[in-house]
């Protein structure tokens, strides 16, 4: 079983830019592919983004694409979400997931889940 942990939340300004964290134990967790969500108040957890077992391919939603980078580092055991040009819609509650498989599906649910960390964006 494999357990996150998020880090890197907070309140910054629209335009700023944030990094998350998310550390993993466990044996599987450089086998699996990896995920970020986020859930905005009132409204339904979406998809982010997520990333392949060894990191050679990401995939991002509409709505960050071009501005949120997800990467990872196995040895380490720890996924990264750049997000850049932040904005007030990206205010939610970001968080990590993994798979049990090593490449990513479309439209799958992830296997286990971290807590969650707030982000906050004000105008």
């Amino acid at each position: 079983q494999v357990q996150l942990v998020e880090s890197g939340g907070g309140l910054v300004q629209a335009g700023d830019s944030l990094r998350l964290s998310c550390a993993g134990s466990g044996q599987l967790f450089s086998a699996n592919a990896m995920g970020w969500f986020r859930q905005a108040p009132r409204k339904e957890r979406e998809f982010v983004g997520a990333i392949t077992w060894n990191g050679a391919a990401t995939y991002y939603s509409d709505s960050v694409k071009g501005r949120f980078t997800i990467g990872r580092d196995n040895a380490r055991q720890t996924v990264t979400l750049q997000m850049n040009s932040l904005r007030p819609a990206d205010t939610a509650v970001y968080t990590c997931a993994g798979y049990n498989n090593p490449y990513y599906v479309s439209q799958a649910l992830p296997d286990y889940w971290g807590q969650g960390t707030q982000v906050t964006v004000s105008s």
